[in-house]
C-alpha cells in the first residue's frame, strides 16, 4: 500500500493544486489530508472546496474546528504576543471569507481515522491522538508517545500540525509527522508531503513540491492579511 498524506495547507491554494498534481503523477493508493484547510492564507474557500471536491479523505484539524464552529481561538501555541495578536487577525479575516457550505464541510470532518494497513493499525490525525492541537515535535519524549498509541491501539501514528516532516522509530511503532503542504516551517519555500509505503515495513519519503509562492504571498497581501504571513511563505519560517 502506497499512501500519499498531507496536512496544514492553510489556505494555500497555489501550494496545494501543485501537491495534487504531483501525487497524481505518482499514483498512490490512498491519498490522506490530515486537516487545517484554512488559515493565515488567502484562498481558505478555494481549498476547502478543492479538498471536497477531488473527494480526498480528510480529518478534522485544529484551525478547520475553530472556524468552522465559530470559536474565537484554534488552540494554536503562539510563541509571544505578536504572533498572537496576528494569529487573531488571521482567524477573524478567515471566519469572515470562509463561507457557510465550506464551514458546513469542515464540521463533517472526523478527529481522527483508523485503518489496517498490511497487518498494522494505522492512525491517522493532525495533532496527537488525544487532542487535535497536541504538538507532537520529534523529541517528544518516547514514553510519552508511545503511551498515547498504546491507548488508541496504533502501530502507525500519522499526523501534522507541527509543520515539520520527521519518521521515528519506537520498537515496533512508527510515528509518520507528514510536515506542512502550505505554510512551510522547514526552512524553505517548497511545499511538504509524506509518501509513505506499508508492505511488510514502514517506509516514509517526504517529496518537497515547488511552487508559485510569490504568488502565494501577493495573494496574501492583496487580501489585506498581514505582511508577515507573506514572509513565511517565501522563507519558510513560519
Amino acid at each position: 500500500m502506497k499512501m500519499a498524506v498531507f496536512a496544514d495547507v492553510h489556505g494555500n491554494k497555489h501550494a496545494l493544486e501543485a501537491v495534487l498534481k504531483d501525487i497524481q503523477a505518482r499514483n498512490p493508493d490512498l491519498v490522506v489530508c490530515l486537516g487545517d484547510l484554512v488559515g493565515y492564507n488567502a484562498f481558505p474557500g478555494e481549498v476547502v472546496r478543492l479538498i471536497r471536491d477531488c473527494g480526498i479523505t480528510t480529518v478534522l484539524g485544529n484551525y478547520d474546528d475553530a472556524i468552522a464552529n465559530d470559536r474565537l481561538v484554534c488552540g494554536c501555541d503562539y510563541k509571544d504576543e505578536k504572533a498572537a495578536e496576528l494569529g487573531v487577525r488571521s482567524i477573524s479575516w478567515t471566519a469572515a471569507n470562509t463561507g457557510a457550505e465550506e464551514k458546513e464541510f469542515m464540521r463533517s470532518l472526523p478527529e481522527k481515522l483508523m485503518k489496517e494497513i498490511g497487518g498494522y493499525h494505522v492512525l491517522f490525525v493532525h495533532g496527537s491522538p488525544r487532542q487535535l492541537n497536541q504538538y507532537l515535535f520529534e523529541d517528544v519524549p518516547a514514553q510519552e508517545v508511545l503511551a498515547m498509541m498504546e491507548e488508541a491501539g496504533a502501530d502507525v501514528l500519522i499526523c501534522g500540525h507541527t509543520h515539520l516532516p520527521y519518521h521515528r522509530i519506537l520498537g515496533e511503532r512508527h510515528v509518520i509527522n507528514c510536515g506542512s503542504a502550505g505554510k512551510p516551517k522547514h526552512g524553505d519555500p517548497d511545499a511538504v508531503y509524506a509518501l509513505v509505503e506499508i508492505n511488510r515495513g514502514v517506509k516514509a519519503t517526504f517529496i518537497k513540491v515547488s511552487y508559485d509562492y510569490e504568488a502565494a504571498a501577493r495573494a496574501v497581501k492583496s487580501a489585506g492579511l498581514p505582511e508577515e504571513f507573506a514572509v513565511i511563505l517565501r522563507t519558510g519560517r513560519g
